[in-house]
């Protein structure tokens, strides 16, 4: 059993079989044991309120007593069958009701597959080649989406930057970088190569920094001018900024969206949802060989993570439950601002209340380059001095979730007074 070894056994272990000593995801000198609600345990015991929730699948909680029960049902009567089921079908019927875009659905096992399922479906769509994206945002580990994530070297816009080694050379030839947020390099791109470009895809929040008033919808009317698919990245604001997502939060309709974390209440399932006539090239049969995109995966739409994501929605379409999650958020961030600026350090808290963070800056964030003007230092201090207090969250974000409860918000609020009280004084003494 895990609990006879304890968490410097298992990071030695680790060290040992995992490249980094960690999964790629998150601080591998961190071994969760377990979750309940809004908490988890590492295998020392040590407890957190827990702003990581699985990078953001976690909406109701850990362990929810009726999401378990649900996937345990659907567990005695088999866990996947590489085939059609209704407990899928029902959770496709239930997006194509809520989103707006979406008039069919298609699964796939992570969100990064569902971002380059619907890059490849809209340029089989279109006949077209390029990639319109924005620097710092995020759509899985393609190729097309590794470039211009995360640059550390700024390049002038449009050129890409790839952010992994092998990539090849030819990809930055299909992709066009613009900053985030400024409408009018958008526009000029698509004008300029309005022949050229399949799709335009953006996070309608990128990471944390919320659209700019008439930015979304300058991308939505451009697009359509120019026969462009316009693509919103939902999987992580779907179902979290809304129940309807971005597109019902922000009011613009895309031609596809992507969705994952939530729908699968825990489980791996993403999706790629939009148009029929888009989607249709999934269809040989409507398309021909010519048209069609191959997509098949061996757990794609699985029942047990269809049944959790459809207890998970049912959960959050209760009254109050998003209203719960937006004030649990609003008195964090109320108290970053309330307790950073009584200590005098410079800060931006950037994002929504369902997911944000603090940027240590005094110049406020509307793009990928603000987010870079941060004070790194700075950040890492606050952050671990948040761990120490028993807040775990990432580096770089803060995500609510209805678990949260008055003894957790009441936890975090003296955390963020003792890091903001802190930060400069262990700055200095490793400095």
């Amino acid at each position: 059993m895990s609990n006879d070894v304890s968490q410097d056994e298992w990071i030695s272990r680790s060290r040992k079989v995992l490249p980094a000593g960690g999964f790629g995801n998150f601080d591998p000198s961190v071994i969760v044991r377990e979750g309940r609600g809004a908490r988890v345990w590492d295998e020392d015991g040590n407890e957190y309120v827990d702003f990581l929730i699985g990078s953001g699948p976690m909406l109701v909680g850990h362990g929810h007593p009726e999401v378990i029960e649900a996937a345990q049902e659907q567990l005695q009567k088999g866990m996947t069958f590489f085939a059609n089921n209704a407990r899928g079908v029902e959770l496709a019927e239930e997006i194509c009701r809520t989103v707006a875009c979406a008039e069919q659905v298609r699964y796939v096992s992570s969100g990064g597959e569902a971002d380059m399922y619907a890059l490849r479906l809209a340029r089989a769509f279109t006949g077209r080649d390029k990639i319109l994206k924005f620097e710092g945002g995020f759509h899985g580990m393609s190729a097309e989406a590794l470039m211009s994530l995360a640059p550390t070297r700024l390049e002038n816009f449009p050129l890409a930057v790839p952010d992994s080694a092998g990539i090849p050379e030819s990809v930055r030839d299909h992709m066009l970088i613009a900053p985030f947020n400024d409408a009018e390099s958008a526009r000029q791109l698509m004008a300029e190569h309005a022949d050229e470009i399949a799709a335009v895809i953006v996070e309608p929040l990128q990471r944390l920094i919320p659209p700019q008033p008439g930015f979304l919808e300058s991308l939505r009317e451009e697009t359509a001018k120019h026969g462009i698919v316009l693509v919103f990245d939902e999987i992580v604001t779907g179902f979290r900024l809304a129940y309807g997502g971005a597109q019902e939060y922000y009011g613009v309709q895309p031609d596809l969206c992507t969705l994952g974390k939530v729908i699968g209440g825990g489980f791996p399932l993403a999706a790629v949802a939009g148009r029929a006539d888009i989607m249709a090239h999934f269809d040989k049969a409507k398309v021909g060989n010519a048209g069609f995109t191959m997509q098949l995966g061996t757990l794609s739409g699985n029942p047990v993570a269809s049944v959790a994501g459809l207890k998970t929605m049912e959960i959050l379409r209760r009254p109050g439950s998003y209203d719960h999650i937006r004030k649990c958020g609003e008195a964090i961030m109320e108290a970053l601002v309330e307790h950073l600026s009584n200590a005098g350090i410079d800060h931006q808290v950037v994002g929504d209340p369902v997911l944000f963070d603090v940027v240590f800056t005094p110049t406020p964030v509307i793009d990928y380059r603000g987010v870079l003007r941060g004070n790194a230092a700075i950040a890492k201090s606050f952050n671990k001095l948040l761990r120490q207090k028993g807040i775990l969250k990432s580096d770089n974000k803060f995500y609510s979730s209805l678990a949260l409860g008055p003894d957790e918000i009441e936890q975090t609020v003296a955390a963020i007074a003792y890091a903001s009280r802190h930060t400069m004084d262990a700055l200095e003494s490793v400095g």
